[in-house]
């Protein structure tokens, strides 16, 4: 009990517990080497033996997945996409 309420203390005087420095990491850190991982996997699959169009159907989804990210770090574009996206079914 006392060890939880030094805890609390010494995170109160540091500003707070949050997920910020995670947030950054996974950010600086982690979607860039997923994205060289799987730019050099489509090279080595489809490019070596020239399935082309294969890569570029995979490259389309990857794009996709890259704009869901991009909504997902973003704090008011996600906000203002939705907001017009229910604004085109609501009157």
């Amino acid at each position: 009990m006392i060890a939880m309420a030094a805890l609390e203390n010494v995170a109160q005087q540091q500003g707070g517990l949050g997920t910020g420095g995670v947030r950054e990491w996974i950010l600086n850190n982690l979607i860039p080497l997923l994205l060289l991982v799987v730019a050099l996997l489509l090279l080595w699959l489809g490019g070596g033996k020239g399935d082309n169009a294969g890569v570029m159907r995979r490259l389309g989804g990857i794009i996709v997945a890259l704009a869901i990210i991009g909504l997902a770090v973003t704090t008011d574009a996600g906000k203002n996409i939705g907001t017009w996206i229910a604004g085109l079914f609501t009157g």
